[in-house]
C-alpha cells in the first residue's frame, strides 16, 4: 500500500536552516532546524553572518550552508520520517543573497558522489564556487553602485517603475555590480549566479536551477510587470556577460523544474520521482503560507513590515521609491506590495519603558484609557534612521485641530501617557496612508489582516490594528511561515502534475485538497472607531511632511 504523500519545505534564513514536512492537508508532520552559530561554530559567524573586511560588507559562508543541509537531513532521517514518501520539495531563502558558481559547478553537481556529504572538502566546495562567501541582505556596501544604477535609467522613480523598487544596497543587482567592480577575477570566473532561493534547488536537481519570479523582484534586474529580465539593467550591473550568468527567464512558483538527482536517492532514500519545484524568497513564502489575494500581513517584529497580496487587475499597482512591488509567486499577473519600517518593536519598547517601566500590562492600560485619536496628539518616534519616510530620525510631537495646520509641540514630558497611544497610532496611520495609493483603482476592500511577530500576541495592539485598518485581525497558529509556505509550494507543483493542469490556481488546490485552518480571529473592527482613523489620515500626512522638512530630507 502506498503511503500518503508528504511535502518538504526548507527555509534558509540568516541565522538558521529550517526543514518542515507537511501532509496533504498542510498539517505539519515534522520540523527540524540547524542554528548556524550554535550548531556550526567552526565557521565563526555571528547571527549567521561574517562582517567585513570592507565597511558595510556582510556575507555568509556557502560551505556552512552545505553543511547545514547535511545536518538537517540527518535530523529529519533520525526521527523516522519516511523520505521515500516525500513527493515534492520546495522552500524559501533569505531574499537578495547571491551565490557565485564556477565554470566547473555544473559538472560537480552532476557528478556528486553518494558516499560523500555535500560539505565534504573537495566534493563541491571550493571548486564549484567562484566566491566562498555569499553577500546577503544585511550588506550595505553598495551605495555607489545603487546611485550609478539609478542614474543610468534616469532616476530612482524610473527604476521603481521598472523593477518595483528603487536601488537598495541589499538588492542583488547592485551587489553584482560591486563584485564586478572590486573583484573582477571572481566575477569573470562566475559562470552562473544564483539567489539563495535558487542555490538550494540546484543541489537537489544536480544542475543549476533558474531563478523564481517573486524572488527575482528583489534584484533590480527584472521588469516586475512582464517578469522578464531587463537587458539594460543587466548590462548596467554586470555588462553584456551578465545575461548568460543570470540564466534563463524567471520561472513561476509551482513549476516542475525536474526530478531529484541520483545523489539524494542513493544517499538518503528519496523516491527518484520526487519533484523539485522553484524556491522563493522568505517574504513571498510567508504570503503563500498565510494569505490569499485580498489579504494583508502585518509583521510586528524588530522591523514593521506590511505584505499586501494584490489580485490581477486591469491597471497595475503604483510603484513608489519608499515601497516594494514583487511579482506574486503563484498567481500570474498578481503582485505583492511591501512596506518595511526600521523602527518597529525597538521604538515601541522604548516608549513602553518610559511610560510603563517595562510593564506591557501597564502600557496597555495607558493605551486603553486614552481616547481614539489621542485628543489630537500625534507622535513620531524614529530612534534609528527610518526607511519610510527615508532618513528621518528623532522624536516629534504635534497637536492637530480639525483643519488647522498641525502645531509642533515642545515640552511634553518624556514619560507622558499620551506617548503610549501615539506611537501605535502613528505607526499604523503611516501604513494606512499608503495602502490606498498602492492598490489599483477600483480594488475591492481588503478582507483580512494577519498579524505576526512579537507584538502580535498583544491584544491591545491587535484591537487597535483592527480599528485603524478597519479589518478583522487574525493570528497564524504556526510560527514557521516561510518554511510552511515552501512546503505548500512543493505541494502546489505536485497537485498541478496530479490534475494535469499547469494553469490550475493555488486557491483551486486549497479548495480541492482541503487544508487545516491555521488562522484564529482575534479582533474585529468597531465601525465608529475606524471612521475616526479614516478622518486622521490627512492630519497624519501633514505632520509627516513637517517631520521630513525638519529632518532636512525634503
Amino acid at each position: 500500500m502506498m503511503s500518503s504523500p508528504l511535502f518538504l519545505g526548507f527555509d534558509l534564513s540568516t541565522q538558521q536552516l529550517k526543514a518542515i514536512v507537511i501532509a496533504e492537508d498542510a498539517s505539519i508532520v515534522h520540523e527540524s532546524a540547524v542554528h548556524f552559530d550554535r550548531d556550526l561554530p567552526i565557521y565563526g559567524t555571528t547571527n549567521g553572518t561574517v562582517n567585513g573586511p570592507d565597511e558595510g560588507e556582510v556575507t555568509s559562508p556557502v560551505l556552512m550552508w552545505l553543511e547545514a543541509i547535511d545536518l538537517v537531513m540527518q535530523r529529519i532521517k533520525s526521527t523516522g520520517v519516511d523520505l521515500s514518501a516525500i513527493t515534492s520539495i520546495s522552500g524559501a531563502g533569505q531574499q537578495h543573497g547571491s551565490v557565485y558558481w564556477s565554470e566547473g559547478a555544473e559538472k560537480a553537481l552532476a557528478m556528486m558522489d553518494p558516499k560523500r556529504s555535500l560539505a565534504d572538502p573537495g566534493h563541491l566546495a571550493p571548486y564549484a564556487f567562484a566566491l566562498p562567501n555569499a553577500p546577503i541582505w544585511q550588506d550595505s556596501s553598495t551605495t555607489k553602485d545603487c546611485r550609478e544604477l539609478e542614474a543610468t535609467v534616469g532616476g530612482p522613480q524610473i527604476l521603481a517603475d521598472l523593477t518595483g523598487s528603487r536601488a537598495y544596497e541589499r538588492f542583488t543587482g547592485p551587489q553584482i555590480a560591486r563584485i564586478r567592480r572590486l573583484k573582477p577575477a571572481a566575477y569573470r570566473d562566475s559562470a552562473r549566479i544564483s539567489l539563495v532561493s535558487s542555490f538550494i534547488p540546484s543541489l537537489f536537481l544536480g544542475h543549476i536551477a533558474p531563478i523564481e519570479v517573486s524572488d527575482a523582484s528583489g534584484m533590480n534586474l527584472m521588469n516586475v510587470l512582464t517578469c522578464k529580465w531587463d537587458h539594460a539593467l543587466l548590462e548596467a550591473c554586470g555588462g553584456p556577460e551578465l545575461r548568460a550568468k543570470i540564466g534563463p527567464e524567471p520561472v513561476a512558483g509551482g513549476t516542475i523544474l525536474g526530478r531529484i538527482s541520483r545523489w539524494w536517492v542513493e544517499r538518503w532514500g528519496f523516491n527518484p520521482d520526487c519533484i523539485i519545484a522553484p524556491f522563493t524568497g522568505d517574504n513571498p513564502a510567508t504570503v503563500v503560507a498565510l494569505s490569499a489575494p485580498g489579504d494583508a500581513i502585518l509583521s510586528l517584529g524588530t522591523s514593521t513590515t506590511l505584505l499586501l497580496s494584490i489580485p490581477p487587475a486591469d491597471s497595475p499597482p503604483a510603484r513608489f521609491t519608499t515601497s516594494h512591488l514583487l511579482s506574486h509567486p503563484t498567481t500570474l499577473g498578481a503582485q505583492i506590495a511591501m512596506l518595511c519600517y526600521k523602527n518597529g518593536a525597538l521604538a515601541r519598547e522604548q516608549i513602553r519603558d518610559r511610560c510603563a517601566g517595562t510593564d506591557w500590562a501597564r502600557y496597555n492600560e495607558l493605551v486603553e484609557q486614552s481616547p481614539h485619536g489621542n485628543s489630537g496628539f500625534m507622535g513620531f518616534y524614529f530612534p534609528l534612521p527610518e526607511i519610510i519616510p527615508p532618513g528621518v530620525q528623532g522624536e516629534f510631537i504635534f497637536q492637530c485641530k480639525d483643519t488647522e495646520e498641525p502645531r509642533l509641540v515642545h515640552g511634553l514630558k518624556p514619560d507622558a501617557s499620551k506617548h503610549a497611544r501615539a506611537i501605535l497610532e502613528s505607526q499604523f496611520l503611516s501604513i494606512k496612508s499608503r495602502i490606498a495609493a498602492i492598490l489599483p483603482v477600483h480594488s475591492p476592500p481588503l478582507q483580512r489582516l494577519i498579524v505576526t511577530g512579537g507584538s502580535s500576541a498583544n491584544q491591545t495592539i491587535r484591537q487597535l490594528a483592527a480599528d485603524v485598518f478597519g479589518m478583522r485581525v487574525y493570528v497564524a497558529e504556526s510560527k514557521e511561515a516561510a518554511g510552511t509556505g515552501g512546503a505548500m509550494l512543493a505541494k502546489f507543483a505536485w497537485w498541478k502534475a496530479q490534475v494535469g493542469d499547469t494553469s490550475g490556481s493555488f486557491e483551486e488546490m486549497i479548495m480541492e485538497t482541503g487544508q487545516v485552518e491555521r488562522m484564529k480571529l482575534v479582533a474585529t473592527p468597531k465601525g465608529e472607531v475606524t471612521k475616526v482613523y479614516d478622518g486622521l489620515v490627512n492630519n497624519y500626512r501633514r505632520c509627516e511632511e513637517q517631520v521630513v522638512h525638519l529632518c532636512g530630507q525634503a
